[in-house]
């Protein structure tokens, strides 16, 4: 044989070997309804404790910032919302479990991933319908006509099958035939990313508070999710696949009571995360997380490519991928300076960003926002002061410090 010839069909072979040798990866992840930090650690969670055995529980929150333009009611759809599109209810417009009227002009997860795998698999397995067709927009022209091509809802619609009673036990039933259904279909179809949504604990929780009911029905869902687990270990066992499993809770409760939720306290913003995976960034060892922070991680692992002009609007970062700062936040001294603050995670190592500005909000109308730079800062110093004068009549500025591998945003109002 020609050498020149065997060593490109070498070459070849090598190539064939290492594809596959890398596994295809692929992402679920589960809302537990209305469980507060608190009370998760006072129920049976025998299968989330063997997602954290090989992976990590954080810490989170939801609810946006206390006290600035991103505070975000504690309901569940704006829960579900943050989680989803990486936004808090500022931008998302989701400000209650009406569903009136999201802002699709911050995309989805969903979004994300099929714009750029148009051929990957998608599913959803939810006890409510309105995820699917309101707040995902599955068919809609402002969602450019997303299609899932898995799903299991709807059911709380039937009252026949599922008579609707005053202790929400119809809900239960529910949420065990949506886990079912997941399972079956992560295990037989393997979609490339799934949602699962199960509703039970928050009914509970309304019906009885912080109670011993509380707790047998988070145990209850924890069953459901070792049945959907399971499916994903099988996965990963006989076909070498390689998923990211997050569970997480959309809102906390009221303090004492436990009865209620929609508010500030540190009960109803207090949630957590939980993940199969270890090797967790420096922020999230760090620092508390946030539920804007879910659409960073799983896009960062599943290799989505996020566009600028929506990378430049996320609330979250990765706790995975590397991350330089995080909690961004910037005022104008009269129309003279921007002063703007951040926490750097590595306060010691010389890294340099840039600080981009933009006049404009075009973005949450649909429309474009054109950005300049005006300046380049050290990360680690964790502050700026820089010479800025808005245009005539102007109102408005967005700023990005944009890090080597995260940007961040402060929406400044005069």
């Amino acid at each position: 044989m020609n050498k020149k010839l065997g060593f490109v069909w070498l070459l070849w072979a090598i190539g064939l070997i290492s594809f596959a040798q890398t596994p295809v990866k692929k992402a679920i992840y589960i809302i537990m309804d209305g469980i507060p930090t608190d009370i998760i650690h006072k129920a049976s969670t025998p299968n989330l404790d063997r997602i954290v055995k090989e992976g990590v529980f954080l810490n989170s929150h939801v609810g946006g910032i206390r006290g600035d333009y991103r505070e975000t009611p504690t309901i569940s759809a704006n829960g579900y919302a943050i989680l989803v599109t990486g936004t808090w209810a500022n931008k998302n417009n989701v400000w209650d479990n009406s569903l009136k009227a999201p802002n699709y002009n911050y995309p989805t997860l969903f979004k994300l991933y099929k714009d750029a795998y148009p051929d990957g698999k998608i599913g959803i397995f939810s006890t409510w319908l309105d995820n699917r067709t309101k707040l995902l927009g599955e068919d809609l022209p402002e969602t450019g006509g997303i299609k899932f091509n898995y799903h299991f809802d709807g059911l709380e619609i039937d009252t026949q099958n599922y008579p609707h009673d005053n202790k929400s036990l119809y809900i239960k039933r529910i949420d065990a035939e949506v886990a079912m259904a997941a399972a079956k279909s992560v295990y037989k179809d393997g979609p490339n990313l799934s949602w699962v949504y199960l509703q039970y604990t928050d009914d509970v929780g309304h019906h009885y508070g912080d109670s011993p009911e509380l707790y047998n029905s988070i145990t209850f869902q924890d069953a459901l999710v070792g049945l959907i687990y399971d499916s994903v270990k099988q996965r990963e066992e006989e076909l070498g696949e390689e998923w990211l499993f997050v569970v997480v809770t959309d809102h906390g409760r009221t303090p004492v009571t436990a009865r209620h939720h929609g508010g500030q306290s540190d009960n109803e913003r207090n949630t957590w995360m939980v993940m199969n995976k270890k090797d967790i960034n420096q922020y999230a060892l760090n620092y508390r997380t946030a539920g804007v922070d879910l659409l960073p991680t799983i896009c960062g692992f599943l290799g989505v490519e996020i566009p600028a002009d929506t990378q430049y609007e996320l609330d979250g970062v990765s706790v995975l991928k590397e991350v330089d700062a995080f909690d961004l936040k910037a005022s104008l001294n009269g129309n003279k300076s921007l002063e703007m603050n951040w926490n750097a995670i590595n306060k010691e190592k010389d890294v340099q960003a840039e600080v981009l500005v933009s006049f404009t909000n075009n973005i949450k109308e649909g429309g474009k926002d054109t950005f300049q730079k005006i300046a380049d800062v050290n990360v680690k110093e964790g502050k700026a002061s820089i010479p800025v004068k808005l245009p005539k009549n102007s109102e408005f500025l967005k700023v990005v410090l944009k890090t080597p591998n995260n940007t961040l945003n402060y929406w400044v109002q005069k």
